[in-house]
């Protein structure tokens, strides 16, 4: 069980994840970043989902095997289908881990139920009452997730998410399978779901949110407000089709507004931009420059008003400090709207003092310069101070 202020991470960026177009790991690379999420100190591990292949299984058991050593070691879990032959295959897959879970899931709204597994609501009801009651038979830490349920018919989810508890789920996942709520409704939801659904307050209630419509981390966060202690996402928020709840978002946003979010986690923060750098080379793309928390340009700054006040006192444009999060690039870049404080910064860091006089020639020239190239490299500033068409000018190295 969470205390009441502790946010519990469920990782899915080898499950979800993975099933993101492009973002297939091999046995070796997903045992690899196992081991990286147990660094950043996630607090269950969604290895994969053992029925779908000999490689899922033999994955999901070797991460089992060999991250999940010791009673502080993440929780390993293998998602289920409702059936037989899904939960044993998980249950043996999951089986060497010194903590483990399974989780399963069943559709419940109607729309899934009709054009998909075609059942009715009750045949439904009485799959997930035999599921979790096997899925118990295996293991003491069992989820149950009704897939679609921000789509669900509310007495309908209230009623499979009770036959769940009653059958022995120890917590109860409410998924956003495809993106449709919005915040408020989702705190509202669980709020309902935690008043109405009996011995609620024994187990835990997780969000899973996807980012359809751009708002898997609001929901998240939403979620916990209405009672969620469990938060499932993805490393960079990779995942179905627009992907997941980005994990370092949602820590960043913990940790930077504690007064509006005051929650504990075990993550250690530090490890959030490697964590991120990994998943880039093991599915050979990172995520967009601009992606907050671990992009390439998160704290990067290339206007000359936003780097004179960052050099003067970070805390004027930036909310966290990139170390924080475990970003150790440059942070000023160059290039046609920087001003003559940044660089007049860079070329202090590279070994070359100016005169004011200096200065002003060597801007002249790097204005000129950053019109005609996108990118300014070091190289590029320290040519300026030999430029071909001026006599070189007399620097003091530092």
């Amino acid at each position: 069980m969470a205390s009441d202020n502790q946010i519990v991470f469920f990782d899915t960026t080898l499950r979800d994840g993975e099933q993101s177009p492009g973002c297939t790991m091999h046995h070796a690379e997903k045992l690899r970043f196992a081991h990286q999420l147990a660094n950043l100190g996630v607090d269950i591990i969604e290895a994969g989902f053992a029925i779908a292949s000999h490689g899922d299984f033999n994955s999901v058991q070797a991460i089992a095997r060999e991250v999940s050593t010791s009673a502080k070691a993440p929780r390993i879990a293998s998602l289920a289908r409702c059936k037989r032959e899904d939960i044993e295959a998980a249950a043996r897959a999951i089986e060497p881990a010194a903590k483990n879970r399974i989780h399963i899931f069943l559709s419940t709204s109607d729309l899934h139920l009709a054009a998909k597994l075609k059942i009715s609501r009750e045949q439904a009801l009485d799959q997930i009452a035999q599921s979790v009651a096997l899925a118990r038979g295996y293991a003491e830490d069992v989820e149950f997730s009704p897939e679609d349920a921000t789509r669900t018919d509310l007495e309908f989810l209230i009623k499979a998410c009770t036959v769940a508890v009653q059958a022995g789920a120890t917590t109860l996942n409410i998924p956003d399978t495809v993106g449709y709520t919005t915040p408020a409704e989702y705190t509202q939801l669980f709020r309902t779901l935690r008043s109405r659904v009996p011995n609620s307050g024994n187990i835990i209630f997780s969000t899973h949110c996807h980012d359809d419509l751009g708002m898997a981390v609001a929901n998240s966060l939403a979620g916990v407000e209405g009672g969620a202690r469990q938060i499932e996402c993805a490393i960079n928020g990779i995942g179905e089709r627009a992907g997941n709840a980005a994990l370092e978002e949602i820590a960043a946003a913990i940790a930077t507004r504690h007064d509006r979010y005051p929650y504990t986690s075990n993550l250690v923060m530090t490890e959030l931009y490697p964590t991120s750098k990994m998943l880039g080379e093991i599915i050979s793309f990172n995520c967009s420059p601009n992606k907050a928390v671990v992009g390439a340009n998160a704290f990067a700054h290339e206007s000359g008003i936003h780097q004179h006040g960052v050099l003067a006192n970070p805390l004027t444009y930036e909310i966290m400090t990139p170390a924080s999060v475990g970003f150790t690039g440059q942070n000023i870049v160059l290039g046609k709207h920087s001003g003559r404080r940044a660089l007049e910064h860079r070329l202090t860091e590279l070994g070359h003092k100016l005169s004011r006089e200096e200065l002003d020639t060597v801007y002249n020239r790097f204005t000129e310069l950053a019109d005609r190239k996108k990118s300014i490299y070091d190289q590029d500033i320290i040519a300026l101070l030999h430029a071909h068409d001026a006599e070189p000018l007399v620097t003091n190295a530092s």
